[in-house]
């Protein structure tokens, strides 16, 4: 059933560390050979053994179009015509900015990058030259890339290869960031007690890399009044969320408004893009028109930028793509929460838009320690059943699964079939 794949990895394993490009890929907390993937098409992946799956990974959330949407696809390929990079100004970037500006009340201006990781490392930098100050604030469980300050207590791939502060990251560094609890006020209180020297608090408002666990409300609230009170930025992580929970992200739910905001993902369509935004007075910090330094030579890559602006025209021209996204969801996860019952095994569920996710747990998680004592045992052996079955998950229990538009009602009902045989499975 693997056996190109399985021969695949070993070829591969024999020159990239791991066999891999990043490390979850490798599926080691869910055990077995990853899949090599031949090439998608709308909500399936084909592997080079011949099996389809139904992909609810969807590249890690930027395909809210599902693989080779045709807009996005002849986006691409016209500017490829005309060049594939020049490491200077093009038109398009302006456009796609100004979409991203007239969409969210809280940016005024955007700088174009080419990962989410580089994104939080920009908005950090620009934080702290803005606010004269060192020590950031992040909470367990959240991820923010793999920048050396923020590779402490992060979630997804860095809590499944078992360093919380990866070797390598000098105490120097991460000496400045100080480790506050998800949905606990009074941990990021202490913070601000034990120092006067905080730049800005960051935050994923919706987390996806301890499992789908989003901010309470008040405890949003909360770090607002916190971050006024003393002087410090607080900084949206909207790079998973942005333009996937709602048009607006996590601004579509919460009442609260960021400093700075940090995105990526479907802004890119598929490719390589980050970017972060705030208000014109914090980002005239930024070189060339302010002190802080940040370059980079594939920023704003004008084939990046027309897909990023095919998927994002897309978006704000039918913003009710939401709600049926949302439905499809919730039924999905409706769905493998009667499978667990069913089997009485211990199981949540959770939705924002087309992002959901699940727990074997009979608690609610509200935070990395919760999320830490589920059962990923239990995940492990759901995720591999449901793979022999064609459905492709997030192969760890500590990220988030995504619906694409092209995702059909078949599709929803067949996975929920697989899900009963696996629940089935797990409790013989």
């Amino acid at each position: 059933m693997f056996e190109n794949s399985i021969k695949a990895f070993k070829e591969a394993y024999n020159v990239i560390p791991g066999g891999v490009d990043s490390p979850v890929r490798a599926f080691s907390s869910v055990g077995g050979t990853p899949p090599f993937i031949d090439r998608g098409e709308g909500a399936y992946l084909f592997d080079i053994d011949g099996n389809k799956y139904i992909d609810y990974v969807q590249s890690w959330g930027p395909l809210i179009f599902g693989h080779c949407d045709r807009d996005i696809e002849n986006a691409v390929l016209d500017r490829v015509k005309k060049g594939l990079s020049f490491g200077a100004p093009t038109n398009v970037e302006t456009e796609l900015a100004k979409e991203i500006v007239s969409l969210f009340d809280t940016i005024d201006k955007v700088r174009f990058v080419s990962s989410g990781t580089e994104a939080v490392m920009s908005a950090l930098r620009l934080a702290r030259g803005f606010s004269g100050k060192d020590d950031i604030v992040k909470f367990a469980g959240c991820y923010h890339g793999h920048s050396d300050s923020l590779l402490v207590q992060a979630g997804s791939g860095a809590v499944t290869f078992g360093s919380p502060s990866s070797p390598g990251v000098p105490e120097d560094l991460t000496k400045h960031t100080l480790l506050a609890t998800y949905n606990d006020l009074d941990s990021v209180k202490k913070c601000f007690e034990d120092s006067d020297n905080i730049a800005c608090i960051i935050i994923e408002p919706i987390a996806g890399n301890m499992g789908l666990v989003p901010a309470n409300e008040k405890f949003l609230e909360g770090l607002r009044e916190l971050c006024d009170k003393n002087g410090a930025l607080l900084i949206f992580d909207e790079v998973m969320s942005g333009f996937r929970a709602t048009l607006t992200g996590a601004q579509g739910i919460t009442k609260v408004k960021p400093d700075i905001v940090t995105l990526g993902k479907v802004i890119g369509g598929g490719m390589p893009v980050g970017a972060f935004g705030a208000r014109s007075e914090i980002m005239s910090y930024l070189s060339p028109e302010g002190p802080v330094y940040q370059a980079g030579t594939l920023s704003g890559n004008p084939v990046a930028m027309s897909a990023g602006l095919a998927s994002l025209k897309k978006l704000k021209s039918n913003p009710s793509i939401y709600v049926d996204l949302g439905a499809k969801a919730k039924r999905l996860m409706q769905g493998f929460q009667a499978a667990a019952d069913a089997e009485e095994i211990p199981f949540i569920t959770d939705v924002r838009g087309s992002m959901f996710g699940f727990f074997f747990s009979a608690n609610e998680v509200k935070d990395f320690t919760d999320a830490q004592n589920s059962d990923t045992e239990a995940f492990a052996k759901f995720h591999q059943e449901m793979l022999k079955r064609g459905v492709y998950l997030a192969c760890s229990a500590y990220e988030t699964g995504f619906i694409s538009t092209v995702t059909t009602d078949e599709d929803i009902e067949n996975t929920i079939i697989a899900a009963y045989e696996a629940m089935r499975s797990l409790r013989d």
